[in-house]
């Protein structure tokens, strides 16, 4: 089983310091990720890093090389997240994040947002900053 990654991961990733070493090794390491996250990525890189349309397709290229093929999500992904977001207190797009983990068969959810050691469905989300 791979981990999955979160959008935090692939955002410090682009940067320096000890949180982007950390979150660099995380991806060599291989892992799955969601449209979402990509959706997340390019939104964070664009509004809140002001990177280029084609900068921003370069990452995603050096992403696609490094990570399983990115999940999509159905229309049985949302309805587990609605399900998973009533039933364990998750906003609904952490919620989406984690039936997508699930769904791709992952034992681990690398997230800085979300509760350390907490296990839903198998699935155990490890803040890797700690």
């Amino acid at each position: 089983m791979s981990a999955f990654l979160d959008t935090n991961i692939l955002v410090y990733a682009q940067q320096a310091g000890i949180k982007a070493e950390i979150s660099q090794n995380l991806i060599a390491e291989g892992g799955t990720i969601s449209v979402q996250v990509l959706n997340e990525l390019a939104n964070v890189l664009r509004k809140k890093q002001g990177r280029s349309w084609g900068d921003i397709e370069l990452v995603l290229d050096d992403i696609d090389n490094a990570l399983d093929p990115a999940m999509p999500l159905t229309a049985k992904t949302n309805r587990v997240a609605l399900a998973l977001a009533g039933e364990h207190g998750l906003s609904f797009y952490d919620a989406l994040i984690v039936a997508a983990a699930i769904e791709a068969g992952c034992a681990t959810l690398f997230s800085e947002d979300m509760q350390h050691g907490r296990t839903i469905g198998g699935l155990t989300i490890v803040n890797p900053f700690r």
